[in-house]
């Protein structure tokens, strides 16, 4: 058994006394290598809790920076770390917290042709992304590895957990054998999420990373754990093993698997530059802009504009016009854009148009005063 030093000895002691978990489960740990897929609202929690209990080797895949946006929920970061690579100062926080373990940054891309050569070091992989393509990727390299999954994810005021792939267990193709329609499900820009969620639901998929280390209780497999924190309720729900993982052969395209490629074929968005909507007013051109955000980000900044936020667009139809250009704007383009897809689709909007990058783009290129949004 490796020896701890005297600063380990004195750093785990409440460990050492735990029953069932005493020095041989922290020496479990100490050897332990963990792959923790997201360094962001799940992300953070994980890691600030495996990298304090000990975990010998943790390895941190994101390529994503700060934003101001990230802080009401992203706890390993501050106001100075604004636009800076997220890996690197999730490292720089843990190795302060915890010298002695050995932290490996990843910032690439996981994709099909890299993910089980990146994974293949690691003995488990925590899944705190927020996406399907990247869901569906880590779960059939997991399979194909043989190597556990701890999941994870939220949405709004709730969240899930899982254990997948533990000694054969079901794995996430079994709880969901096919992914929702593309932008089905909006993501934390869109649907919002409660800033200690992501807390409450990370801590709980560190404490399944330590038990499946250290060999003790039963991990949650075969069921997932869903919390309500509007309500505070858990209650475990039990699913089938349905053995998907005999369809798992390799790696294949999980944005066409997920419908994103085909969506983007079936569906172009329409979009005017910030540049373009400038030259229109300056020109004095007769067209609509209607803003979906919510009325706190208006307050923060706003380009003028018709004020409709995106919950009140299905009721406010007879207000958008259908025979001049209407120019729709959120944030960075992301809400405006499905919004005018669903307008398309729904509606028959012909006239519909998505402001490029939204206000952020804006205060790139037209009004500089702006950038602190």
């Amino acid at each position: 058994m490796e020896d701890f030093s005297k600063k380990e000895l004195e750093r785990y002691s409440r460990h050492f006394v735990l029953p069932q978990f005493g020095m041989e489960g922290q020496q479990k740990l100490k050897q332990a290598a963990v792959a923790v897929v997201g360094a962001g609202g799940l992300g953070c929690p994980v890691l600030q809790y495996l990298s304090a209990a000990g975990v010998g080797n943790i390895g941190i895949f994101d390529y994503d920076t700060v934003s101001e946006s990230n802080l009401q929920r992203q706890v390993l970061y501050g106001v100075a770390d604004i636009g800076k690579s997220k890996a690197k100062q999730a490292a720089k926080r843990l190795k302060e917290q915890n010298p002695h373990i050995k932290i490996q940054v990843i910032e690439g891309k996981l994709i099909s042709s890299n993910t089980l050569e990146l994974l293949k070091p690691f003995d488990i992989v925590v899944d705190c992304t927020d996406n399907f393509p990247t869901r569906y990727l880590l779960n059939d390299a997991c399979v194909l590895l043989d190597k556990p999954l701890v999941y994870g994810s939220i949405f709004r005021y709730e969240g899930q957990v899982a254990v997948f792939n533990w000694k054969q267990s079901a794995n996430y193709r079994d709880l969901y054998p096919a992914p929702p329609a593309p932008d089905a499900v909006p993501n934390c820009e869109e649907g919002g999420v409660l800033g200690v969620l992501p807390g409450i639901i990370g801590c709980l998929q560190a404490n399944e990373v330590i038990k499946i280390i250290a060999g003790i209780g039963e991990p949650l497999t075969n069921k997932v754990l869903l919390t309500d924190t509007l309500n505070l309720e858990t209650r475990v729900v039990k699913f089938p093993n349905r053995n998907e993982r005999n369809s798992i052969k390799k790696l294949i395209d999980y944005d066409s698997f997920c419908g994103l490629q085909e969506s983007k074929k079936n569906m172009d968005l329409k979009e005017v530059t910030v540049i373009e909507l400038q030259q229109l007013r300056e020109n004095g051109e007769d067209f609509q802009l209607i803003d979906v955000r919510e009325q706190y980000e208006r307050e923060i900044c706003h380009i003028n504009g018709e004020h409709i936020p995106l919950a009140e667009i299905p009721h406010c139809i007879d207000k958008i016009s259908r025979h001049k250009k209407v120019i729709i704007h959120c944030r960075s383009g992301s809400r405006s854009g499905n919004t005018v897809k669903w307008l398309e689709r729904n509606h028959n909007f012909e006239n519909v148009y998505n402001l490029k990058g939204g206000i952020l783009a804006w205060a790139d290129q037209i009004d500089t005063s702006m950038s602190k949004y």
